[in-house]
C-alpha cells in the first residue's frame, strides 16, 4: 500500500522544491526567540559534553553545582558534594541522562571551544570552561539546526504522500502548535529537539531504503537507530516499525544479508550482525 501512494505521488506529483523558501524565512524570524540557557535535566545531557571538552574528565559536579537551585539541591549537598542516592560506587556523581544529545552538540561546541581559545590568547577575558556565553551559544544553536533538520526531513516523507502544500501546511503546524518550539528555543538543552530528529532521520532513511535494503544499508540503518535511543531510550518503541516490514517482505532473513567471514550467509544472529550500534549501546551485549 505504502509503495503504490509512493508510485501515484512520483507519478503525478511536481518536483518539490527542497527546502521550501518559506521555512527558511520562518527559521531567520525565530533567531531572537533562541535561549541559551541550561536547565533541568538539560543540566544531566549537557554534563556529557562540556565535562570531556573542557575538563577532560567525567566529572560532572562542577555541571550539577552550576544548575538552577531545584535541580541542585535534589543532587548535592550544602558541601557540593553528591547526596548518597546520587553517588556511585567510586564516589562521583551519577549521571543518569542519556549520552546522545552531547554527540549532536560536540562539533558546535568544538568550534565554540577552538574560538574561545583563539580569543584567550589574543587577550579576551572569556572563560573556557563551558559555561560561558560562545558554548551556551553554540549549544542552542546547534539544537535550532537540529530541531530543524527533523522538520524539513519529515516535510520530504510528507511529500511522498501528500500534496506538497499539505505537507508545508502540517510542517508549518507541528512547528508552530505543537511543543517543538518549546525545545528548540526555549529549553535547547534538553533532548527533545534532538529526539524529532533523530526520529525524523530514521522514518526518512528506512523509507528511501524500503525493499532495496542490503547489508550496508542495514548497518547505516541501525547506527541511526543507535543515535535515536542513545538520544532518548523510549525511542527505541521506533523500531517497531521494522516488524511488519520484516515479518512481511522477509528481506532482513536473506542470507546475502550478514555475510559471515567464510562468505556464506549467516540466518541466526543476524539482527545483532545488522544492528551492532544497538547491540553495544547497553551493558552485557555482544554484537556478532
Amino acid at each position: 500500500m505504502v509503495d503504490r501512494q509512493i508510485d501515484k505521488n512520483e507519478s503525478s506529483a511536481p518536483q518539490v522544491r527542497f527546502p521550501p523558501r518559506i521555512l527558511l524565512i520562518l527559521l531567520l524570524v525565530s533567531l531572537p526567540l533562541l535561549n541559551p540557557w541550561v536547565r533541568g535535566d538539560g543540566v544531566g545531557y549537557y554534563a556529557f559534553a562540556r565535562a570531556p571538552l573542557t575538563q577532560h574528565n567525567l566529572d560532572f559536579a562542577p555541571d550539577y553545582a552550576h544548575a538552577n537551585e531545584g535541580f541542585r539541591e535534589a543532587r548535592l549537598d550544602a558541601s557540593g558534594a553528591p547526596r548518597a542516592y546520587f553517588r556511585t560506587a567510586n564516589g562521583h556523581l551519577d549521571n543518569h541522562f542519556t549520552v546522545g544529545p552531547a554527540m549532536l552538540w560536540t562539533p558546535f561546541l568544538l568550534v565554540a571551544h577552538a574560538g574561545v581559545l583563539i580569543a584567550r590568547v589574543f587577550g579576551a577575558h572569556v572563560l573556557a570552561d563551558g559555561f560561558s556565553p560562545p558554548y551556551l551559544m553554540a549549544m542552542a544553536f546547534a539544537t535550532l539546526v537540529y530541531g530543524f533538520a527533523a522538520l524539513l526531513l519529515s516535510y520530504r516523507v510528507a511529500c511522498q504522500f501528500v500534496a506538497e502544500r499539505w505537507a508545508l501546511l502540517a510542517t508549518i503546524a507541528v512547528w508552530w502548535a505543537s511543543s517543538l518550539p518549546v525545545y528548540m528555543y526555549f529549553n535547547p538543552s534538553w533532548s527533545h529537539a534532538h529526539s524529532a530528529f533523530t526520529v525524523a532521520l530514521f522514518f526518512w532513511y528506512w523509507l528511501r531504503t524500503r525493499g532495496e535494503r542490503k547489508a550496508a544499508r542495514w548497518l547505516v540503518l541501525g547506527l541511526i537507530a543507535g543515535l535515536m535511543i542513545n538520544v532518548y531510550y523510549p525511542n527505541a518503541l521506533v523500531l517497531t516499525l521494522l516488524i511488519p516490514e520484516i515479518l512481511y517482505t522477509g528481506d532482513f532473513f536473506k542470507l546475502d544479508m550478514c555475510p559471515s567471514r567464510n562468505g556464506r550467509g549467516v540466518r541466526r544472529g543476524s539482527l545483532r550482525c545488522c544492528f551492532p550500534p544497538i547491540t553495544a549501546c547497553f551493558p552485557g551485549r555482544h554484537s556478532c
